[in-house]
């Protein structure tokens, strides 16, 4: 197994392998876990917390927040953490079934065909984050905290059990909003497999909200007038968005507007009126903002703490966007010009790569060069055109990198100027070969010229884009 590293305090990159296991093959099913302490959902058991995009779990049908009660027939109840992880990643094996439990179903099996590589394998996805800085735009990660409250009965109870829902009667003086309000709650549990039933719902689900002029405003504070920008994950628009927020740990007093927004929902099964789950977000802000937006992009980040409650207060999430080109090559780490693997169905097979051939060029970059100098090389180009970045954008990346921003839209023909340049190496920005700022025109294909043994061949690959976004909680 190898592992990328990105070193970005002073915009520079690196990249290394290293064995962890001594089989020169790999298996993952493409998905991780946790073992719950929630006594509302799945206690003691594994509930997988993160899906990679395009995995063997994905494909699978595995979601966040599953429940996973059995591993190939056996019980998870009657094992280990540590033979969890054996099941999970049996010797010689490169399928597992699955037994899950979610709010839609009780129990569903489902089967996971592992993604084996050679060890020394690096694909495309990785290098597409350890090159970022060539396409911040599409590729990146972001941490941010909302100031959400979030509380659960405190009584033993499964939220498995209650299936279905129905909104308490609206405030005709404020209709329109509240339709807005719950047509956002009532997609959120819908898609995790609740049902909507106005008849006899097992759970009832309440709304109450403020926004006004915060009568204790002080004036804003010096330092933080100067702060960095709030950015949060826009579901609506599916981007990064700057916010009017304050951070949650400023004082009230700092702040010239609040918000309140809540959502709470009953006990309408078992004993009338008991809370079973609340989450209400109390915001500071700078100027005015709109409830109904409010409502739009926060109510998906709010209901990710149902059923699985993480924390209590100030939930932290982690947006990861990436946007590639994807030929379905692996690179050899220790050797990045060899083919590792292929995978089959993808552009590259298609247009004739195979492993073990040797990739002299990619376009007019060559790739006979070290991880030391493809390191070297980046690190400079990173600094050379720094000034060519918008000031604007500024933002602080889940790294702690202080000084990530897109591009100046006004010096992408020098962008892709210096991409050229052989100096800078930017072999691996075809990755990102799509944009604007690294292709100013239209034709997204590549040239990769091989050697096979005493052959050489020059091979034309329309790579597929893809896209992945996921937002978790941390």
């Amino acid at each position: 197994m190898k592992r990328v590293v990105l070193l970005l305090s002073l915009g520079f990159f690196c990249f290394m392998g290293y064995a962890q296991n001594q089989n020169p093959i790999v298996c993952r099913p493409g998905f991780t876990f946790e073992i719950s302490l929630s006594a509302h959902w799945g206690m003691g058991k594994p509930v997988v917390t993160t899906v990679y995009p395009y995995s063997p779990a994905e494909q699978a049908g595995l979601k966040a927040y599953d429940i996973i009660e059995a591993i190939d027939g056996i019980n998870v109840g009657d094992v280990t953490v540590d033979e969890i992880q054996q099941l999970l990643n049996p010797a010689g094996k490169n399928e597992i079934t699955l037994a899950v439990s979610n709010l839609n179903a009780q129990s569903k099996q489902l089967a996971v065909r592992k993604e084996c590589k050679r060890n020394d394998a690096i694909t495309e996805d990785q290098l597409a984050s350890a090159f970022s800085l060539y396409s911040l735009e599409t590729t990146g990660e972001q941490a941010f905290i909302c100031p959400f409250k979030t509380t659960t009965t405190p009584d033993s109870l499964d939220f498995s059990q209650f299936k279905t829902f129905a909104f308490t009667a609206i405030d005709e003086n404020n209709r329109k909003l509240e339709e807005i309000i719950n047509g956002c709650i009532e997609k959120e549990l819908t898609k995790k497999g609740l049902t909507l039933n106005v008849a006899d719902p097992d759970i009832l689900i309440q709304t109450y909200y403020f926004f006004d002029k915060n009568p204790h405003y002080m004036g804003a504070n010096k330092i933080l007038a100067e702060k960095r920008p709030a950015y949060r994950y826009d579901f609506t628009r599916s981007t990064v968005a700057r916010f009017p927020f304050l951070n949650y740990a400023a004082a009230e007093a700092e702040a010239e507007y609040l918000l309140q927004f809540g959502i709470r929902l009953t006990d309408r099964r078992d004993r009338q009126g008991r809370i079973l789950w609340e989450c209400e977000a109390n915001e500071l802000l700078e100027s005015s903002y709109r409830l109904d937006e409010y409502a739009r992009i926060h109510i998906p980040l709010m209901c990710m703490q149902y059923p699985y409650v993480k924390y209590s207060r100030n939930v932290q999430f982690l947006v990861s966007r990436k946007m590639y080109n994807y030929t379905g090559i692996s690179y050899d780490i220790n050797r990045l010009e060899l083919v590792s693997d292929v995978d089959r169905n993808s552009p590259a097979y298609a247009a004739g790569i195979r492993p073990r051939d040797v990739i002299e060029r990619i376009d007019d970059h060559g790739m006979n060069h070290s991880a030391e100098e493809f390191t070297a090389a980046y690190k400079q180009f990173i600094a050379s055109t720094m000034k060519l970045r918008d000031a604007n954008t500024l933002f602080t990346d889940a790294n702690g990198f202080k000084y990530c921003m897109y591009w100046d839209k006004a010096s992408y023909p020098q962008v892709a100027d210096a991409i050229r340049q052989a100096k800078n190496l930017a072999t691996f920005s075809y990755l990102y070969k799509y944009a604007p700022y690294v292709n100013p025109s239209d034709a997204n294909t590549c040239t990769f010229h091989v050697k096979r043994g005493k052959n050489k061949l020059e091979l034309i690959i329309r790579p597929t884009v893809r896209t992945e976004v996921a937002v978790e909680i941390k």
